[in-house]
């Protein structure tokens, strides 16, 4: 039987320096002998195998498995929610796909990988409860959690949502100071002759694909999408870093201001609802796929308030699209940027928050979705400068 008791707690600094050079160079059953293994203890082939048949299937074939090694994989099997251990978890952390996790979580020794939950903690100040709180709202599995909760520093802090954010305020400021108005800007004769919204006889000016974000169509429109941004960007961006969560806004403002230009072809845009529902779909697709592991309180009543915020603010956009305009024949501002980031959250987003450690570049689902966004972007610049003259479209007159 092999030992996995939490020896690593036990060992000095330099034993565990010592353990974790040892762990790269054991030798391992190749990947298609130790499937043909789980698939006689896993008879119904539903992935899964309960640890007491792995410590069996271990005992019975002889197999030699790093006790360390061992510890996390067994660690990983009590983060699921009834003990048992996956197949491909198994193979990563033999072929050490996840090292810098791994690594890790043997050297922060038992209580890392202890069975409690990180629940459990007391005595925690105010910023660790925070951390806490959030790793509960974001990541479905223990083990997870509790890698993130020691080694989160808030360094560096959520910047990237603060900082849009902040932005975003200050135009909407400046606007309403400038043309005396809170509510609906957009009918203000003035507001679409910025520098910053998209509008369709200024498509030519690439810049307004994006920075139509920073223009709100009044207080209620930036109220909404400042709150939806906060409220889940900000967590999001504390677990998976300003880079995918930047990657995941980036695209779904871009393919808000693609969609429209496609489909809604006359309209202008306004609004970073585009980034905003990018980033609320894939959070809620992510917590509905990981269900049973997601362990966040009120999570269902927390769902439903999501989606009611997002159908107030599509709403509105669509009520406003079709309304009389106040300065005719320009339309309204689109509502297709949301569905445009929709489809990105439901797509390219998902993939970025489904694995916490997993680099991206490692995820071949990854590079599937990013290429079919690539192909979408490039058939989006190619309609722009084609089809509006073939297709003969009636402009509004430049703002």
């Amino acid at each position: 039987m092999v030992n996995s008791s939490p020896a690593v707690a036990a060992h000095a600094e330099g034993e565990e320096i010592e353990v974790l050079e040892s762990t790269d160079v054991l030798p391992v059953a190749p990947e298609d002998q130790w499937k043909s293994l789980f698939d006689k203890y896993d008879p119904e082939n539903s992935g899964f195998i309960s640890t007491e048949r792995f410590r069996d299937l271990l005992a019975a074939h002889g197999s030699e498995l790093d006790p360390h090694k061992l510890e996390v994989l067994l660690a990983l099997a009590d983060g699921n929610a009834d003990g048992q251990i996956c197949y491909q978890d198994f193979v990563n952390l033999m072929s050490n796909k996840r090292s810098n996790s791994f690594r890790r979580a043997i050297l922060q020794g038992s209580r890392q990988l202890r069975n409690s939950a990180l629940r459990e903690e007391v005595g925690l100040g105010l910023s660790r409860r925070l951390v806490r709180h959030v790793a509960y709202e974001t990541l479905p599995r223990e083990v997870d959690r509790k890698w993130y909760f020691d080694s989160y520093t808030y360094c560096p802090p959520p910047w990237f949502m603060l900082v849009i954010t902040i932005a975003e305020v200050v135009v909407f400021m400046y606007y309403g100071l400038q043309l005396n108005r809170w509510v609906l800007q957009v009918s203000s004769p003035y507001f679409l002759k910025g520098p910053l919204p998209y509008h369709p006889q200024l498509r030519a000016q690439a810049w307004r694909y994006l920075s139509y974000i920073f223009m709100h169509a009044g207080i209620e429109h930036l109220g909404l999408n400042m709150a939806m941004q906060l409220l889940v960007g900000v967590p999001l961006e504390m677990v998976h870093g300003a880079l995918r969560i930047g990657l995941v806004y980036v695209c779904g403002v871009l393919a808000g201001s693609l969609a429209v230009s496609v489909t809604d072809m006359t309209a202008p845009v306004v609004g970073s609802s585009g980034g905003v529902y990018a980033l609320v779909s894939a959070h809620l697709a992510n917590v509905v796929m990981n269900w049973s592991g997601m362990k966040c309180q009120f999570k269902l009543f927390r769902m439903a308030m999501a989606l009611v915020c997002m159908s107030v603010e599509f709403g509105r956009a669509v009520w406003l699209r079709f309304y009389p305009p106040a300065f005719p024949p320009c339309p309204n501002p689109s509502f297709v940027a949301h569905l445009g980031g929709v489809a990105v959250g439901l797509t390219l987003g998902v993939v970025v928050l489904q694995n916490y450690e997993q680099r991206l570049q490692e995820q071949s689902l990854f590079w599937i979705f990013f290429s079919v966004y690539t192909i979408f972007i490039l058939c989006g610049i190619f309609w722009n400068i084609f089809a509006y003259n073939l297709l003969d479209v009636k402009l509004p007159p430049p703002p």
